[in-house]
């Protein structure tokens, strides 16, 4: 048995892949990057029977944070992640709420800012901790070595990559998270996107117009 399970619940008008993971043989579950609709992913949890003991945040975009703080005072639990340098982007959640229509999103602080090399766990399920700036300087990937599975955010997508183009982002710095820490890791892994469809590593570093091995040398 894998050690453990996951199942992705969009949200929001942004159809923002939230994901609902646990430890198979604890049922121990966190949830990574709510955006929002806390009843819906409350109502998830409760289906599957699992005690929610963490909030994972891969970066603080409204999309992907704004329900975070939410949660975790209903629960009772911490936030992990992103990194340090999202405190800035965390702050302005009500801002960026106000701006799409979207009452109720917080600011939040994490209890626990992520360093490159840290790790987060879930039961018995330790997930790696990656860097990966470009998308936002602080954002982070969660990589859990033995399901072969990541949890990317915004830096991957299936036949694309997060965009570089807001404030603080940089698409050199994006190209170089995909390629020189993340696909080094294996092309056998899965990712869930912070949006779309799952892929693999490998897929993108074929096929992806953006970062794959033949896209570089061309350019």
């Amino acid at each position: 048995m894998l050690p453990i399970q996951v199942v992705i619940i969009p949200v929001t008008p942004f159809r923002q892949n939230t994901s609902l993971v646990w430890c198979a043989r604890t049922l121990k579950a966190a949830f990574v990057d709510p955006g929002g609709e806390v009843e819906k992913l409350v109502a998830a949890a409760a289906e599957r029977g699992v005690t929610v003991e963490n909030i994972l945040l891969t970066h603080g975009h409204l999309d992907h944070a704004g329900a975070a703080a939410e949660l975790a005072a209903h629960y009772g639990v911490p936030i992990e992640g992103p990194h340090r340098d999202e405190d800035w982007l965390l702050a302005k959640i009500p801002e960026q709420a106000a701006r799409y229509g979207m009452a109720g999103a917080r600011a939040c602080t994490p209890d626990r800012w992520l360093d490159d090399g840290d790790a987060v766990t879930v039961g018995e399920a330790r997930f790696d901790v990656v860097h990966c700036p470009g998308h936002t300087p602080g954002h982070v990937v969660f990589v859990q070595p033995d399901a072969r599975f990541a949890f990317v955010g915004d830096v991957l997508f299936r036949g694309s990559v997060g965009r570089s183009d807001f404030e603080r982002g940089s698409h050199a710095d994006l190209v170089s998270s995909i390629r020189d820490k993340l696909f080094p890791l294996g092309d056998d892994i899965q990712f869930v996107p912070g949006h779309g469809d799952l892929s693999t590593f490998g897929w993108e570093r074929k096929c992806n117009p953006y970062v794959s091995d033949l896209a570089v040398v061309a350019a």
